[in-house]
């Protein structure tokens, strides 16, 4: 049996096992802001308000000039920073702007995480390094400042913020929808990498939700999405769908995580789309599948009732070089 038809016969036992971690709450996300960039602080105060997170959980540091890239060296006291403010309850942080959205060729979401490791710079094509939390019930306990999972909120239209957050708080507030799991297994080879983790297509009749597993390039007209993982250097069609609120949506590319960049497309585009949390690659990873989120255990966990944040994180195996992004604390299936 395939490890996808091994993992898909786990998912539709869901109904019967217990959520093996507690579930991470409002009151240990910290939101840290830019009070250089002034729709940062608009969109913490924003997110705060709508998610009920503790005022003393807010951070505040400042990054002049908006850079889309850090340097080692600029990054390693802004880490400092952010850590030292943080409570022993904090188990995420939430960075709300856009850039900066790497440090080196990390992820500023990896490097805060896990910390900037120039070993994995050399060379981009490299295999990375293990993620303590990929496919992992029991991550590393609250309290250690290198094992806090991290998310960028993007900032760069204050009524696209809002609209996001007000997806992610939605998510918990409707029965299981009528969902639609997608998976395109694409004509660009070099980006399908992953299809060979494709769940195949059929019912989790616990959770209300079908999936679809397809050789097609595009996805048009699709309106009750949950999930959509793709290989494409640009997803065509977006304006045809409809994502519910909680959707994740990636596509396996180089340079995704290139958030303000247009070399391919930005994985700011699902949100914009409507996509509540993406992933994308921020320097040149290869087409390991590992560097992206693999598509059955992402769908595992999030039909186990994690966490946005926690599903990506976890469905991530080198997460070096990937950002994440969107609403953290949206959990469609949480219950």
């Amino acid at each position: 049996m395939r490890y996808s038809a091994i993992v898909l016969f786990c998912v539709a036992c869901l109904a019967h096992a217990a959520v093996a971690a507690a579930p991470l709450t409002a009151s240990q996300l910290a939101v840290v802001v830019n009070d250089e960039e002034p729709s940062s602080v608009a969109i913490g105060a924003w997110y705060r308000e709508a998610r009920q997170v503790p005022e003393k959980n807010v951070v505040h540091v400042r990054i002049p000039r908006h850079p889309r890239r850090l340097s080692a060296e600029e990054f390693a006291p802004l880490r400092k920073q952010i850590l030292w403010q943080l409570g022993p309850e904090i188990r995420a942080v939430l960075m709300v702007w856009t850039a900066p959205y790497a440090v080196e060729c990390h992820s500023i979401t990896s490097a805060l995480t896990l910390g900037y490791d120039a070993d994995q710079c050399g060379m981009g094509c490299n295999p990375g390094k293990q993620s303590p939390f990929f496919d992992n019930d029991n991550p590393p306990a609250g309290g250690d400042p290198r094992m806090l999972i991290s998310m960028l909120l993007p900032t760069e239209s204050l009524e696209q913020a809002k609209a996001l957050i007000a997806r992610g708080v939605a998510a918990h507030y409707f029965s299981f929808p009528a969902a639609t799991a997608y998976y395109l297994n694409t004509s660009d080879r070099a980006r399908s990498t992953r299809a060979q983790y494709f769940p195949p297509s059929g019912r989790v009749t616990t959770r209300e939700l079908t999936i679809k597993t397809m050789n097609a390039d595009v996805l048009e007209g699709a309106q009750d999405i949950m999930i959509y993982q793709t290989g494409l250097q640009r997803v065509s069609k977006l304006e045809t769908l409809k994502f519910l609120p909680g959707a994740l949506a990636d596509h396996l590319t180089s340079a995704g995580g290139d958030l303000l960049g247009n070399f391919q497309m930005s994985s700011l585009r699902w949100l914009e789309a409507g996509a509540t949390a993406s992933y994308g690659a921020v320097s040149e990873p290869c087409n390991y599948w590992q560097k992206f989120p693999q598509p059955t255990v992402l769908l595992k966990h999030y039909l186990r009732g994690d966490t946005a944040i926690e599903a990506y994180w976890k469905s991530v195996a080198w997460p070096a070089q990937g950002v994440f992004i969107g609403e953290p604390l949206a959990a469609p299936y949480r219950r």
